[in-house]
């Protein structure tokens, strides 16, 4: 651990350079790629609305167990449909209750309010049985909207866990080809595996750049540098110019004397990463998160050589540890390795309000934190709303003296 023994500044944890991308004032948008995904959600509906203009179907998905792969290689433009506005949740309560989870209720509020351009223009919305108040919400949906929903099996031990989800990919396959009547062929699976393993081996370079003792970026900055829709080639371009500059950028003065911090818990939707916030804001560095908005879902890559592809598919999406199968050990496994590679100081587990799943799973985490890895541990619950902003704070700073009286003793 680096010193972190004084005073820790208040920085905004954004404001690095005033040109993102360096000292140059000239930085471009087409120049810059952190300032590229700035744009992200412009980038997307452009995107989406040529591919809708030349026949291609556009396919909303609402979880990370859903095979973009599967999508692409029936000619699809995969979506992600998570919503993380606050604005949305009170349509949404007029059919869903209030303590249900926030990023349910602001999904189904756009839902609701027609607002997310990109489930206006979905073809399919494939969906999968992860919690029981995503189900729920999907038979809401499905009343109005074209679905399709894959069962997970809950208990990845089981003997015929796996076979399950095989067959489940398989009806996908054939609801895909007869929904848009064309034919994945497994040419077409090989040539999308490629890409999506293309785009999670640039994403996974980029995020090991905050390995390093000083890292040229924050957290905040890094969790921009995604897309909700896969594989789009301008983004392919950004990540790699990505690599190529941000080696070289200089890090903010204060960076290194910061506390690392590995962050878990639920995934943190486009516009909903106000914790990651106050985290950075408070003097920590977010260099490693373990949730599905972050690093979980790019660990592993799909095996390009494998005899049957759709099975390949198959293996790597039903290793994905979320907190809905029982029991978890992946995930615990992940954590101890994120840990450890990433040198972090601590661990802070971000829990959605009635996200029951990973509510009761924190008490296994917080015993692997605190007894195995032998550091501080903090759990957050909260919701979309910024009431509590100032709470959170205190409690992270708080975790943050700890952390450093620990490193000073």
């Amino acid at each position: 651990m680096s010193s972190r023994c004084g005073k820790t500044s208040k920085k905004t944890p954004c404001s690095v350079s005033k040109t993102p991308c360096g000292s140059s004032a000239a930085a471009t948008r087409k120049e810059c790629p952190l300032t590229h995904f700035s744009h992200m959600i412009e980038n997307c509906y452009a995107y989406a609305t040529a591919a809708k203009e030349a026949g291609r179907p556009i396919v909303g998905i609402l979880c990370e167990y859903t095979p973009r792969e599967l999508i692409m290689a029936a000619g699809g433009v995969p979506v992600c449909l998570c919503g993380g506005s606050v604005e949305m949740i009170n349509p949404a309560e007029q059919y869903l209750p209030a303590n249900l989870c926030p990023l349910i209720k602001s999904t189904y509020g756009f839902h609701v309010e027609k607002a997310n351009p990109f489930l206006e223009m979905a073809d399919l919305v494939v969906a999968e049985t992860t919690c029981d108040g995503k189900k729920k919400m999907y038979e809401l949906m499905a009343e109005s909207r074209p679905m399709h929903v894959l069962e997970l099996p809950q208990k990845p031990d089981e003997a015929d866990a796996f076979e399950h989800w095989l067959r489940e990919l398989e009806r996908l396959k054939v609801e895909l080809e007869r929904r848009f009547r064309v034919k994945i062929t497994e040419a077409k699976l090989r040539k999308a595996i490629a890409a999506m393993n293309r785009e999670r081996a640039l994403r996974r370079a980029l995020a090991e750049l905050m390995k390093a003792d000083a890292p040229p970026l924050t957290g905040r900055e890094l969790i921009e540098l995604k897309s909700s829709i896969a594989c789009i080639p301008e983004d392919l371009a950004a990540y790699e110019a990505a690599l190529r500059r941000l080696p070289g950028r200089k890090p903010a003065a204060d960076i290194a004397s910061r506390v690392r911090v590995l962050m878990t818990g639920v995934p943190m939707a486009h516009g909903a990463e106000r914790v990651l916030e106050i985290i950075e804001k408070a003097g920590g560095l977010v260099v490693a998160m373990e949730n599905c908005t972050g690093l979980k879902p790019i660990l592993e890559d799909v095996d390009e050589e494998a005899a049957e592809p759709l099975r390949a598919i198959a293996e790597k999406y039903f290793h994905l540890p979320c907190s809905v199968m029982t029991p978890n050990e992946r995930r615990m496994e992940s954590l101890r390795n994120l840990a450890r590679q990433f040198r972090a100081d601590c661990v802070i587990e971000l829990v959605w309000q009635a996200c029951l799943t990973y509510d009761v799973e924190s008490h296994r985490v917080r015993r692997l934190a605190e007894e195995e890895l032998r550091m501080p541990y903090l759990r957050i619950e909260t919701d979309y709303s910024p009431s509590d902003s100032a709470r959170i704070a205190v409690r992270v700073e708080a975790l943050f003296e700890t952390v450093r009286a620990t490193a000073c003793g």
